[in-house]
């Protein structure tokens, strides 16, 4: 019977006859005066809506022959005996290769102009879903080929990372905005939900309230969602709306709805298997005009007085409604929210893979979903989790969209670089916007009552990765890290990180992603994403392949900080620093065992063999003995670790790679008058590490040497305009070395 119905199918789409006896598709769009143009487009308007009228009803006897053991009682799949389109025509895709090469080659007009706003409204709340999202928004950006404006309905940890994001990732022709979930909640805080989603869960009911009174209809997307397609082919669908219809909605792909799970299964009302709103067309304008509102209210308070809850959050109410009003819902083909939950009937969405449009991870499972394609689902998926962001901005052509003033700046200053300078790289990192996601993972903190806590403030990228367990260990207070990674990189990360007892288990650690682009490692704007997103009043400047010492956060935050008076004076703590070149060691826990190790040669202070200055003021001789702190004069290449204030000045972000990163930074707190004072009982321990790649590149190419001197002169130039006779000692001693 498969192979009848196909034959037919395919002789309806090569036998369309004009009144003339003519093939009207051996003849596309040509007549020899206008009259009998017009006339012959009439003609074949009208013959392709009875081809495809019959095609549709061959398709529906094709499905019922292909899964009548699956279908319910009635011999139906699908929602279609409520009147609602199913948009089964040629022109949405769902057709087989032979039936698209045997279509006319008449122009049609498409149906979404070709810089048309597409709006795209989505609920996010915490650090896992706004990972989701970002998925999500790169499998739209990744098809798109029209302007887009995202609304993205956040609480705070939501929007503080987004809003970052979006900020530094710089897309062109995308507008973001933002609005408060908890202006939301008490809209529906009043109705009990079941649902692991919780109140967010609810959210997109009150969207006719939350989002702009003039926007006219908007996309509603799920955070588990991915797209294969352009997003403008589901705007498009917006025109085949009826006068009445108001919500487009994907049938529902499990038997949730049926009531046949289980015994005494008893799900709220919905037409037949119902509707999954993971994927929602809602035409606001008229939710408005039919007052949505009060609608939903009614509908949801009158079930609840048996059903006492949600079990599906919002999709229970959008049902429920539906079901008193099946006018004002539009069916959308399948393919368009293709529900990867256990036991659907997703598999019956598509034959081919150009057949996907949506892929809808809706199950708690998520990527360990059953289905029989579920690797070539997970694929896809990950190619968008692991995709390169940064190959994402790129601009529309034909849509001009009007730069940010950020985006104008950017490129005035990038204009005025001088392309044959030898330190032109140097200068265009510089420039370079970095994508920043902080908060990657899970983060919670709460300040402390007496205001001295301390963050150990870090940054880091994968081949130091092996650091964080054992920093964990040695330091229990809060910790802010910048990672510098790349998308894939990034995921790695997630993956160890989750997989780690020490780390899983910590939630005062932010860890922050820099997403790499250009050919230096820009450590200074990296270590300055991790200073801004501290959390405490004071901060530990340290390097991640540094152990402190077991007791140092104790030590600083209920001793130094307040035996100082840091709250009050312009102090810089510096941490005394050590190393050893053992791989295995047996960590000091005093300081009279670190003496007694540095004796033995066990350990040796810090690059004392290699790059003495560094560290030299720090006066180890004097450091042995010292019971109290001592106060140290600043001296040319200095570069501790300290603890200071929150509000110290940022790192100078034109030195990148290796060199002079942290030697300016102690500079500047220098010139701002700093007070550096060793601690007498404090210590740091380096661990040994291959040389990074950028050490590499400063030893064997002497015009990076160069150009760090020529930014060094700069720096010295700066210092002395910022502080005026002030830096002088700077220029001096950096002459007289």
């Amino acid at each position: 019977p498969q192979r009848r119905w196909k034959l037919q199918l395919r002789f309806h789409l090569l036998s369309p006859v004009s009144s003339h006896g003519r093939s009207l598709l051996l003849a596309p769009c040509l007549a020899d005066t206008p009259a009998a143009r017009v006339l012959e487009r009439a003609v074949l308007e009208s013959r392709v809506r009875e081809v495809e009228e019959e095609n549709r009803q061959i398709r529906l006897q094709l499905s019922q022959s292909q899964g009548t053991a699956a279908q319910p009682p009635d011999g139906n799949y699908g929602n279609q005996q409520w009147g609602a389109s199913a948009d089964t025509g040629p022109e949405d895709g769902d057709n087989t290769a032979e039936e698209k090469n045997n279509h006319t080659e008449c122009p049609r007009s498409p149906t979404v102009q070709k810089c048309e706003l597409i709006h795209v409204a989505c609920v996010c709340a915490g650090h896992n879903a706004s990972r989701d999202v970002v998925t999500l928004v790169k499998s739209v950006l990744f098809h798109r080929r029209n302007p887009l404006h995202f609304h993205f309905i956040t609480d705070t940890v939501a929007n503080r990372i987004l809003s970052s994001l979006f900020q530094s990732w710089m897309v062109p022709s995308v507008q973001v905005s933002f609005y408060d979930a908890d202006e939301l909640k008490s809209e529906v805080s009043w109705i009990p939900n079941k649902h692991y989603s919780g109140i967010y869960g609810l959210m997109k009911l009150t969207l006719t309230k939350a989002l702009p009174s003039d926007l006219s209809k908007v996309i509603v997307l799920d955070t588990d969602i991915t797209f294969a397609t352009d997003i403008a082919e589901l705007w498009g669908i917006f025109r085949k709306f009826t006068d009445k219809q108001v919500i487009g909605l994907v049938e529902n792909q499990s038997d949730w709805y049926l009531g046949n799970l289980w015994k005494n299964h008893k799900p709220w009302p919905a037409l037949g298997r119902g509707f999954n709103t993971g994927v929602i067309l809602l035409y606001l304008e008229r939710l408005r005009r039919i007052g949505w509102e009060q609608m939903w209210r009614l509908t949801a308070e009158r079930e609840l007085m048996s059903m006492l809850s949600t079990s599906l959050a919002d999709q229970d109410i959008f049902n429920a409604f539906i079901k008193q009003n099946p006018v004002l819902v539009h069916q959308l083909p399948c393919f368009w929210n293709v529900q990867l939950s256990d036991h659907t009937r997703s598999e019956q969405c598509y034959t081919e893979v150009s057949d996907l449009k949506v892929i809808h991870w809706n199950s708690p499972k998520k990527l360990r979903v059953k289905n029989k394609h579920v690797e070539f689902f997970r694929n896809l998926y990950l190619t968008f989790l692991e995709y390169d962001g940064n190959l994402l901005r790129r601009e529309l052509f034909g849509c001009p969209s009007q730069a940010s003033p950020e985006t104008v700046q950017l490129q005035a200053a990038l204009e005025e670089l001088d392309e044959d300078d030898q330190c032109y790289d140097f200068r265009r990192e510089r420039l370079t916007v970095h994508r920043v996601h902080l908060y990657f993972l899970q983060y919670e903190y709460t300040p402390t009552e007496d205001d001295t806590d301390v963050t150990l403030v870090a940054q880091l990228s994968m081949d130091r990765l092996q650091m964080l367990e054992a920093i964990c260990k040695h330091w229990e207070g809060p910790i802010s890290l910048a990672l510098y990674m790349s998308d894939a990189e990034a995921q790695q990360f997630l993956r160890y990180a989750q997989a780690s007892e020490v780390l899983k288990n910590r939630k005062n650690v932010g860890y922050h992603i820099v997403y790499k682009e250009g050919q230096f490692y820009p450590v200074n704007l990296v270590r300055n994403v991790a200073l801004k997103n501290a959390n405490t009043p004071y901060v530990f400047l340290t390097d991640v392949d540094f152990l402190p010492m077991y007791g140092l956060y104790d030590y600083l935050s209920r001793k130094s900080v307040v035996q100082l008076d840091m709250a009050h004076t312009k102090k810089a703590l510096v941490v005394p620093a050590f190393e050893t070149l053992r791989y295995r060691l047996s960590f000091p826990k005093s300081k009279a065992e670190l003496l007694s190790m540095l004796d033995m040669g066990t350990l040796y202070t810090f690059r004392y063999h290699v790059w003495p200055k560094g560290h030299a003021p720090t006066n180890y001789a004097k450091w042995r003995t010292a019971t109290t702190p001592y106060k140290v004069e600043w001296e040319p290449d200095f570069e501790p670790y300290v603890v200071v204030r929150r509000d110290c000045p940022e790192y100078d972000q034109r030195f990148v790679g290796f060199g002079w990163n942290k030697v300016s930074h102690v500079m500047e707190l220098d010139a701002q008058e700093y007070d550096l004072m060793v601690l007498p009982n404090a210590f740091m321990i380096h661990m040994p590490h291959a040389p990074s790649f950028d050490i590499s590149k400063f030893r064997s190419s002497s015009s990076y040497r160069n150009c760090l001197n020529t930014l060094k002169d700069e720096f010295h130039q700066d210092l002395s305009r910022k502080y005026g006779s002030a830096a002088l000692k700077y220029l001096t001693a950096q002459r007289n070395i």
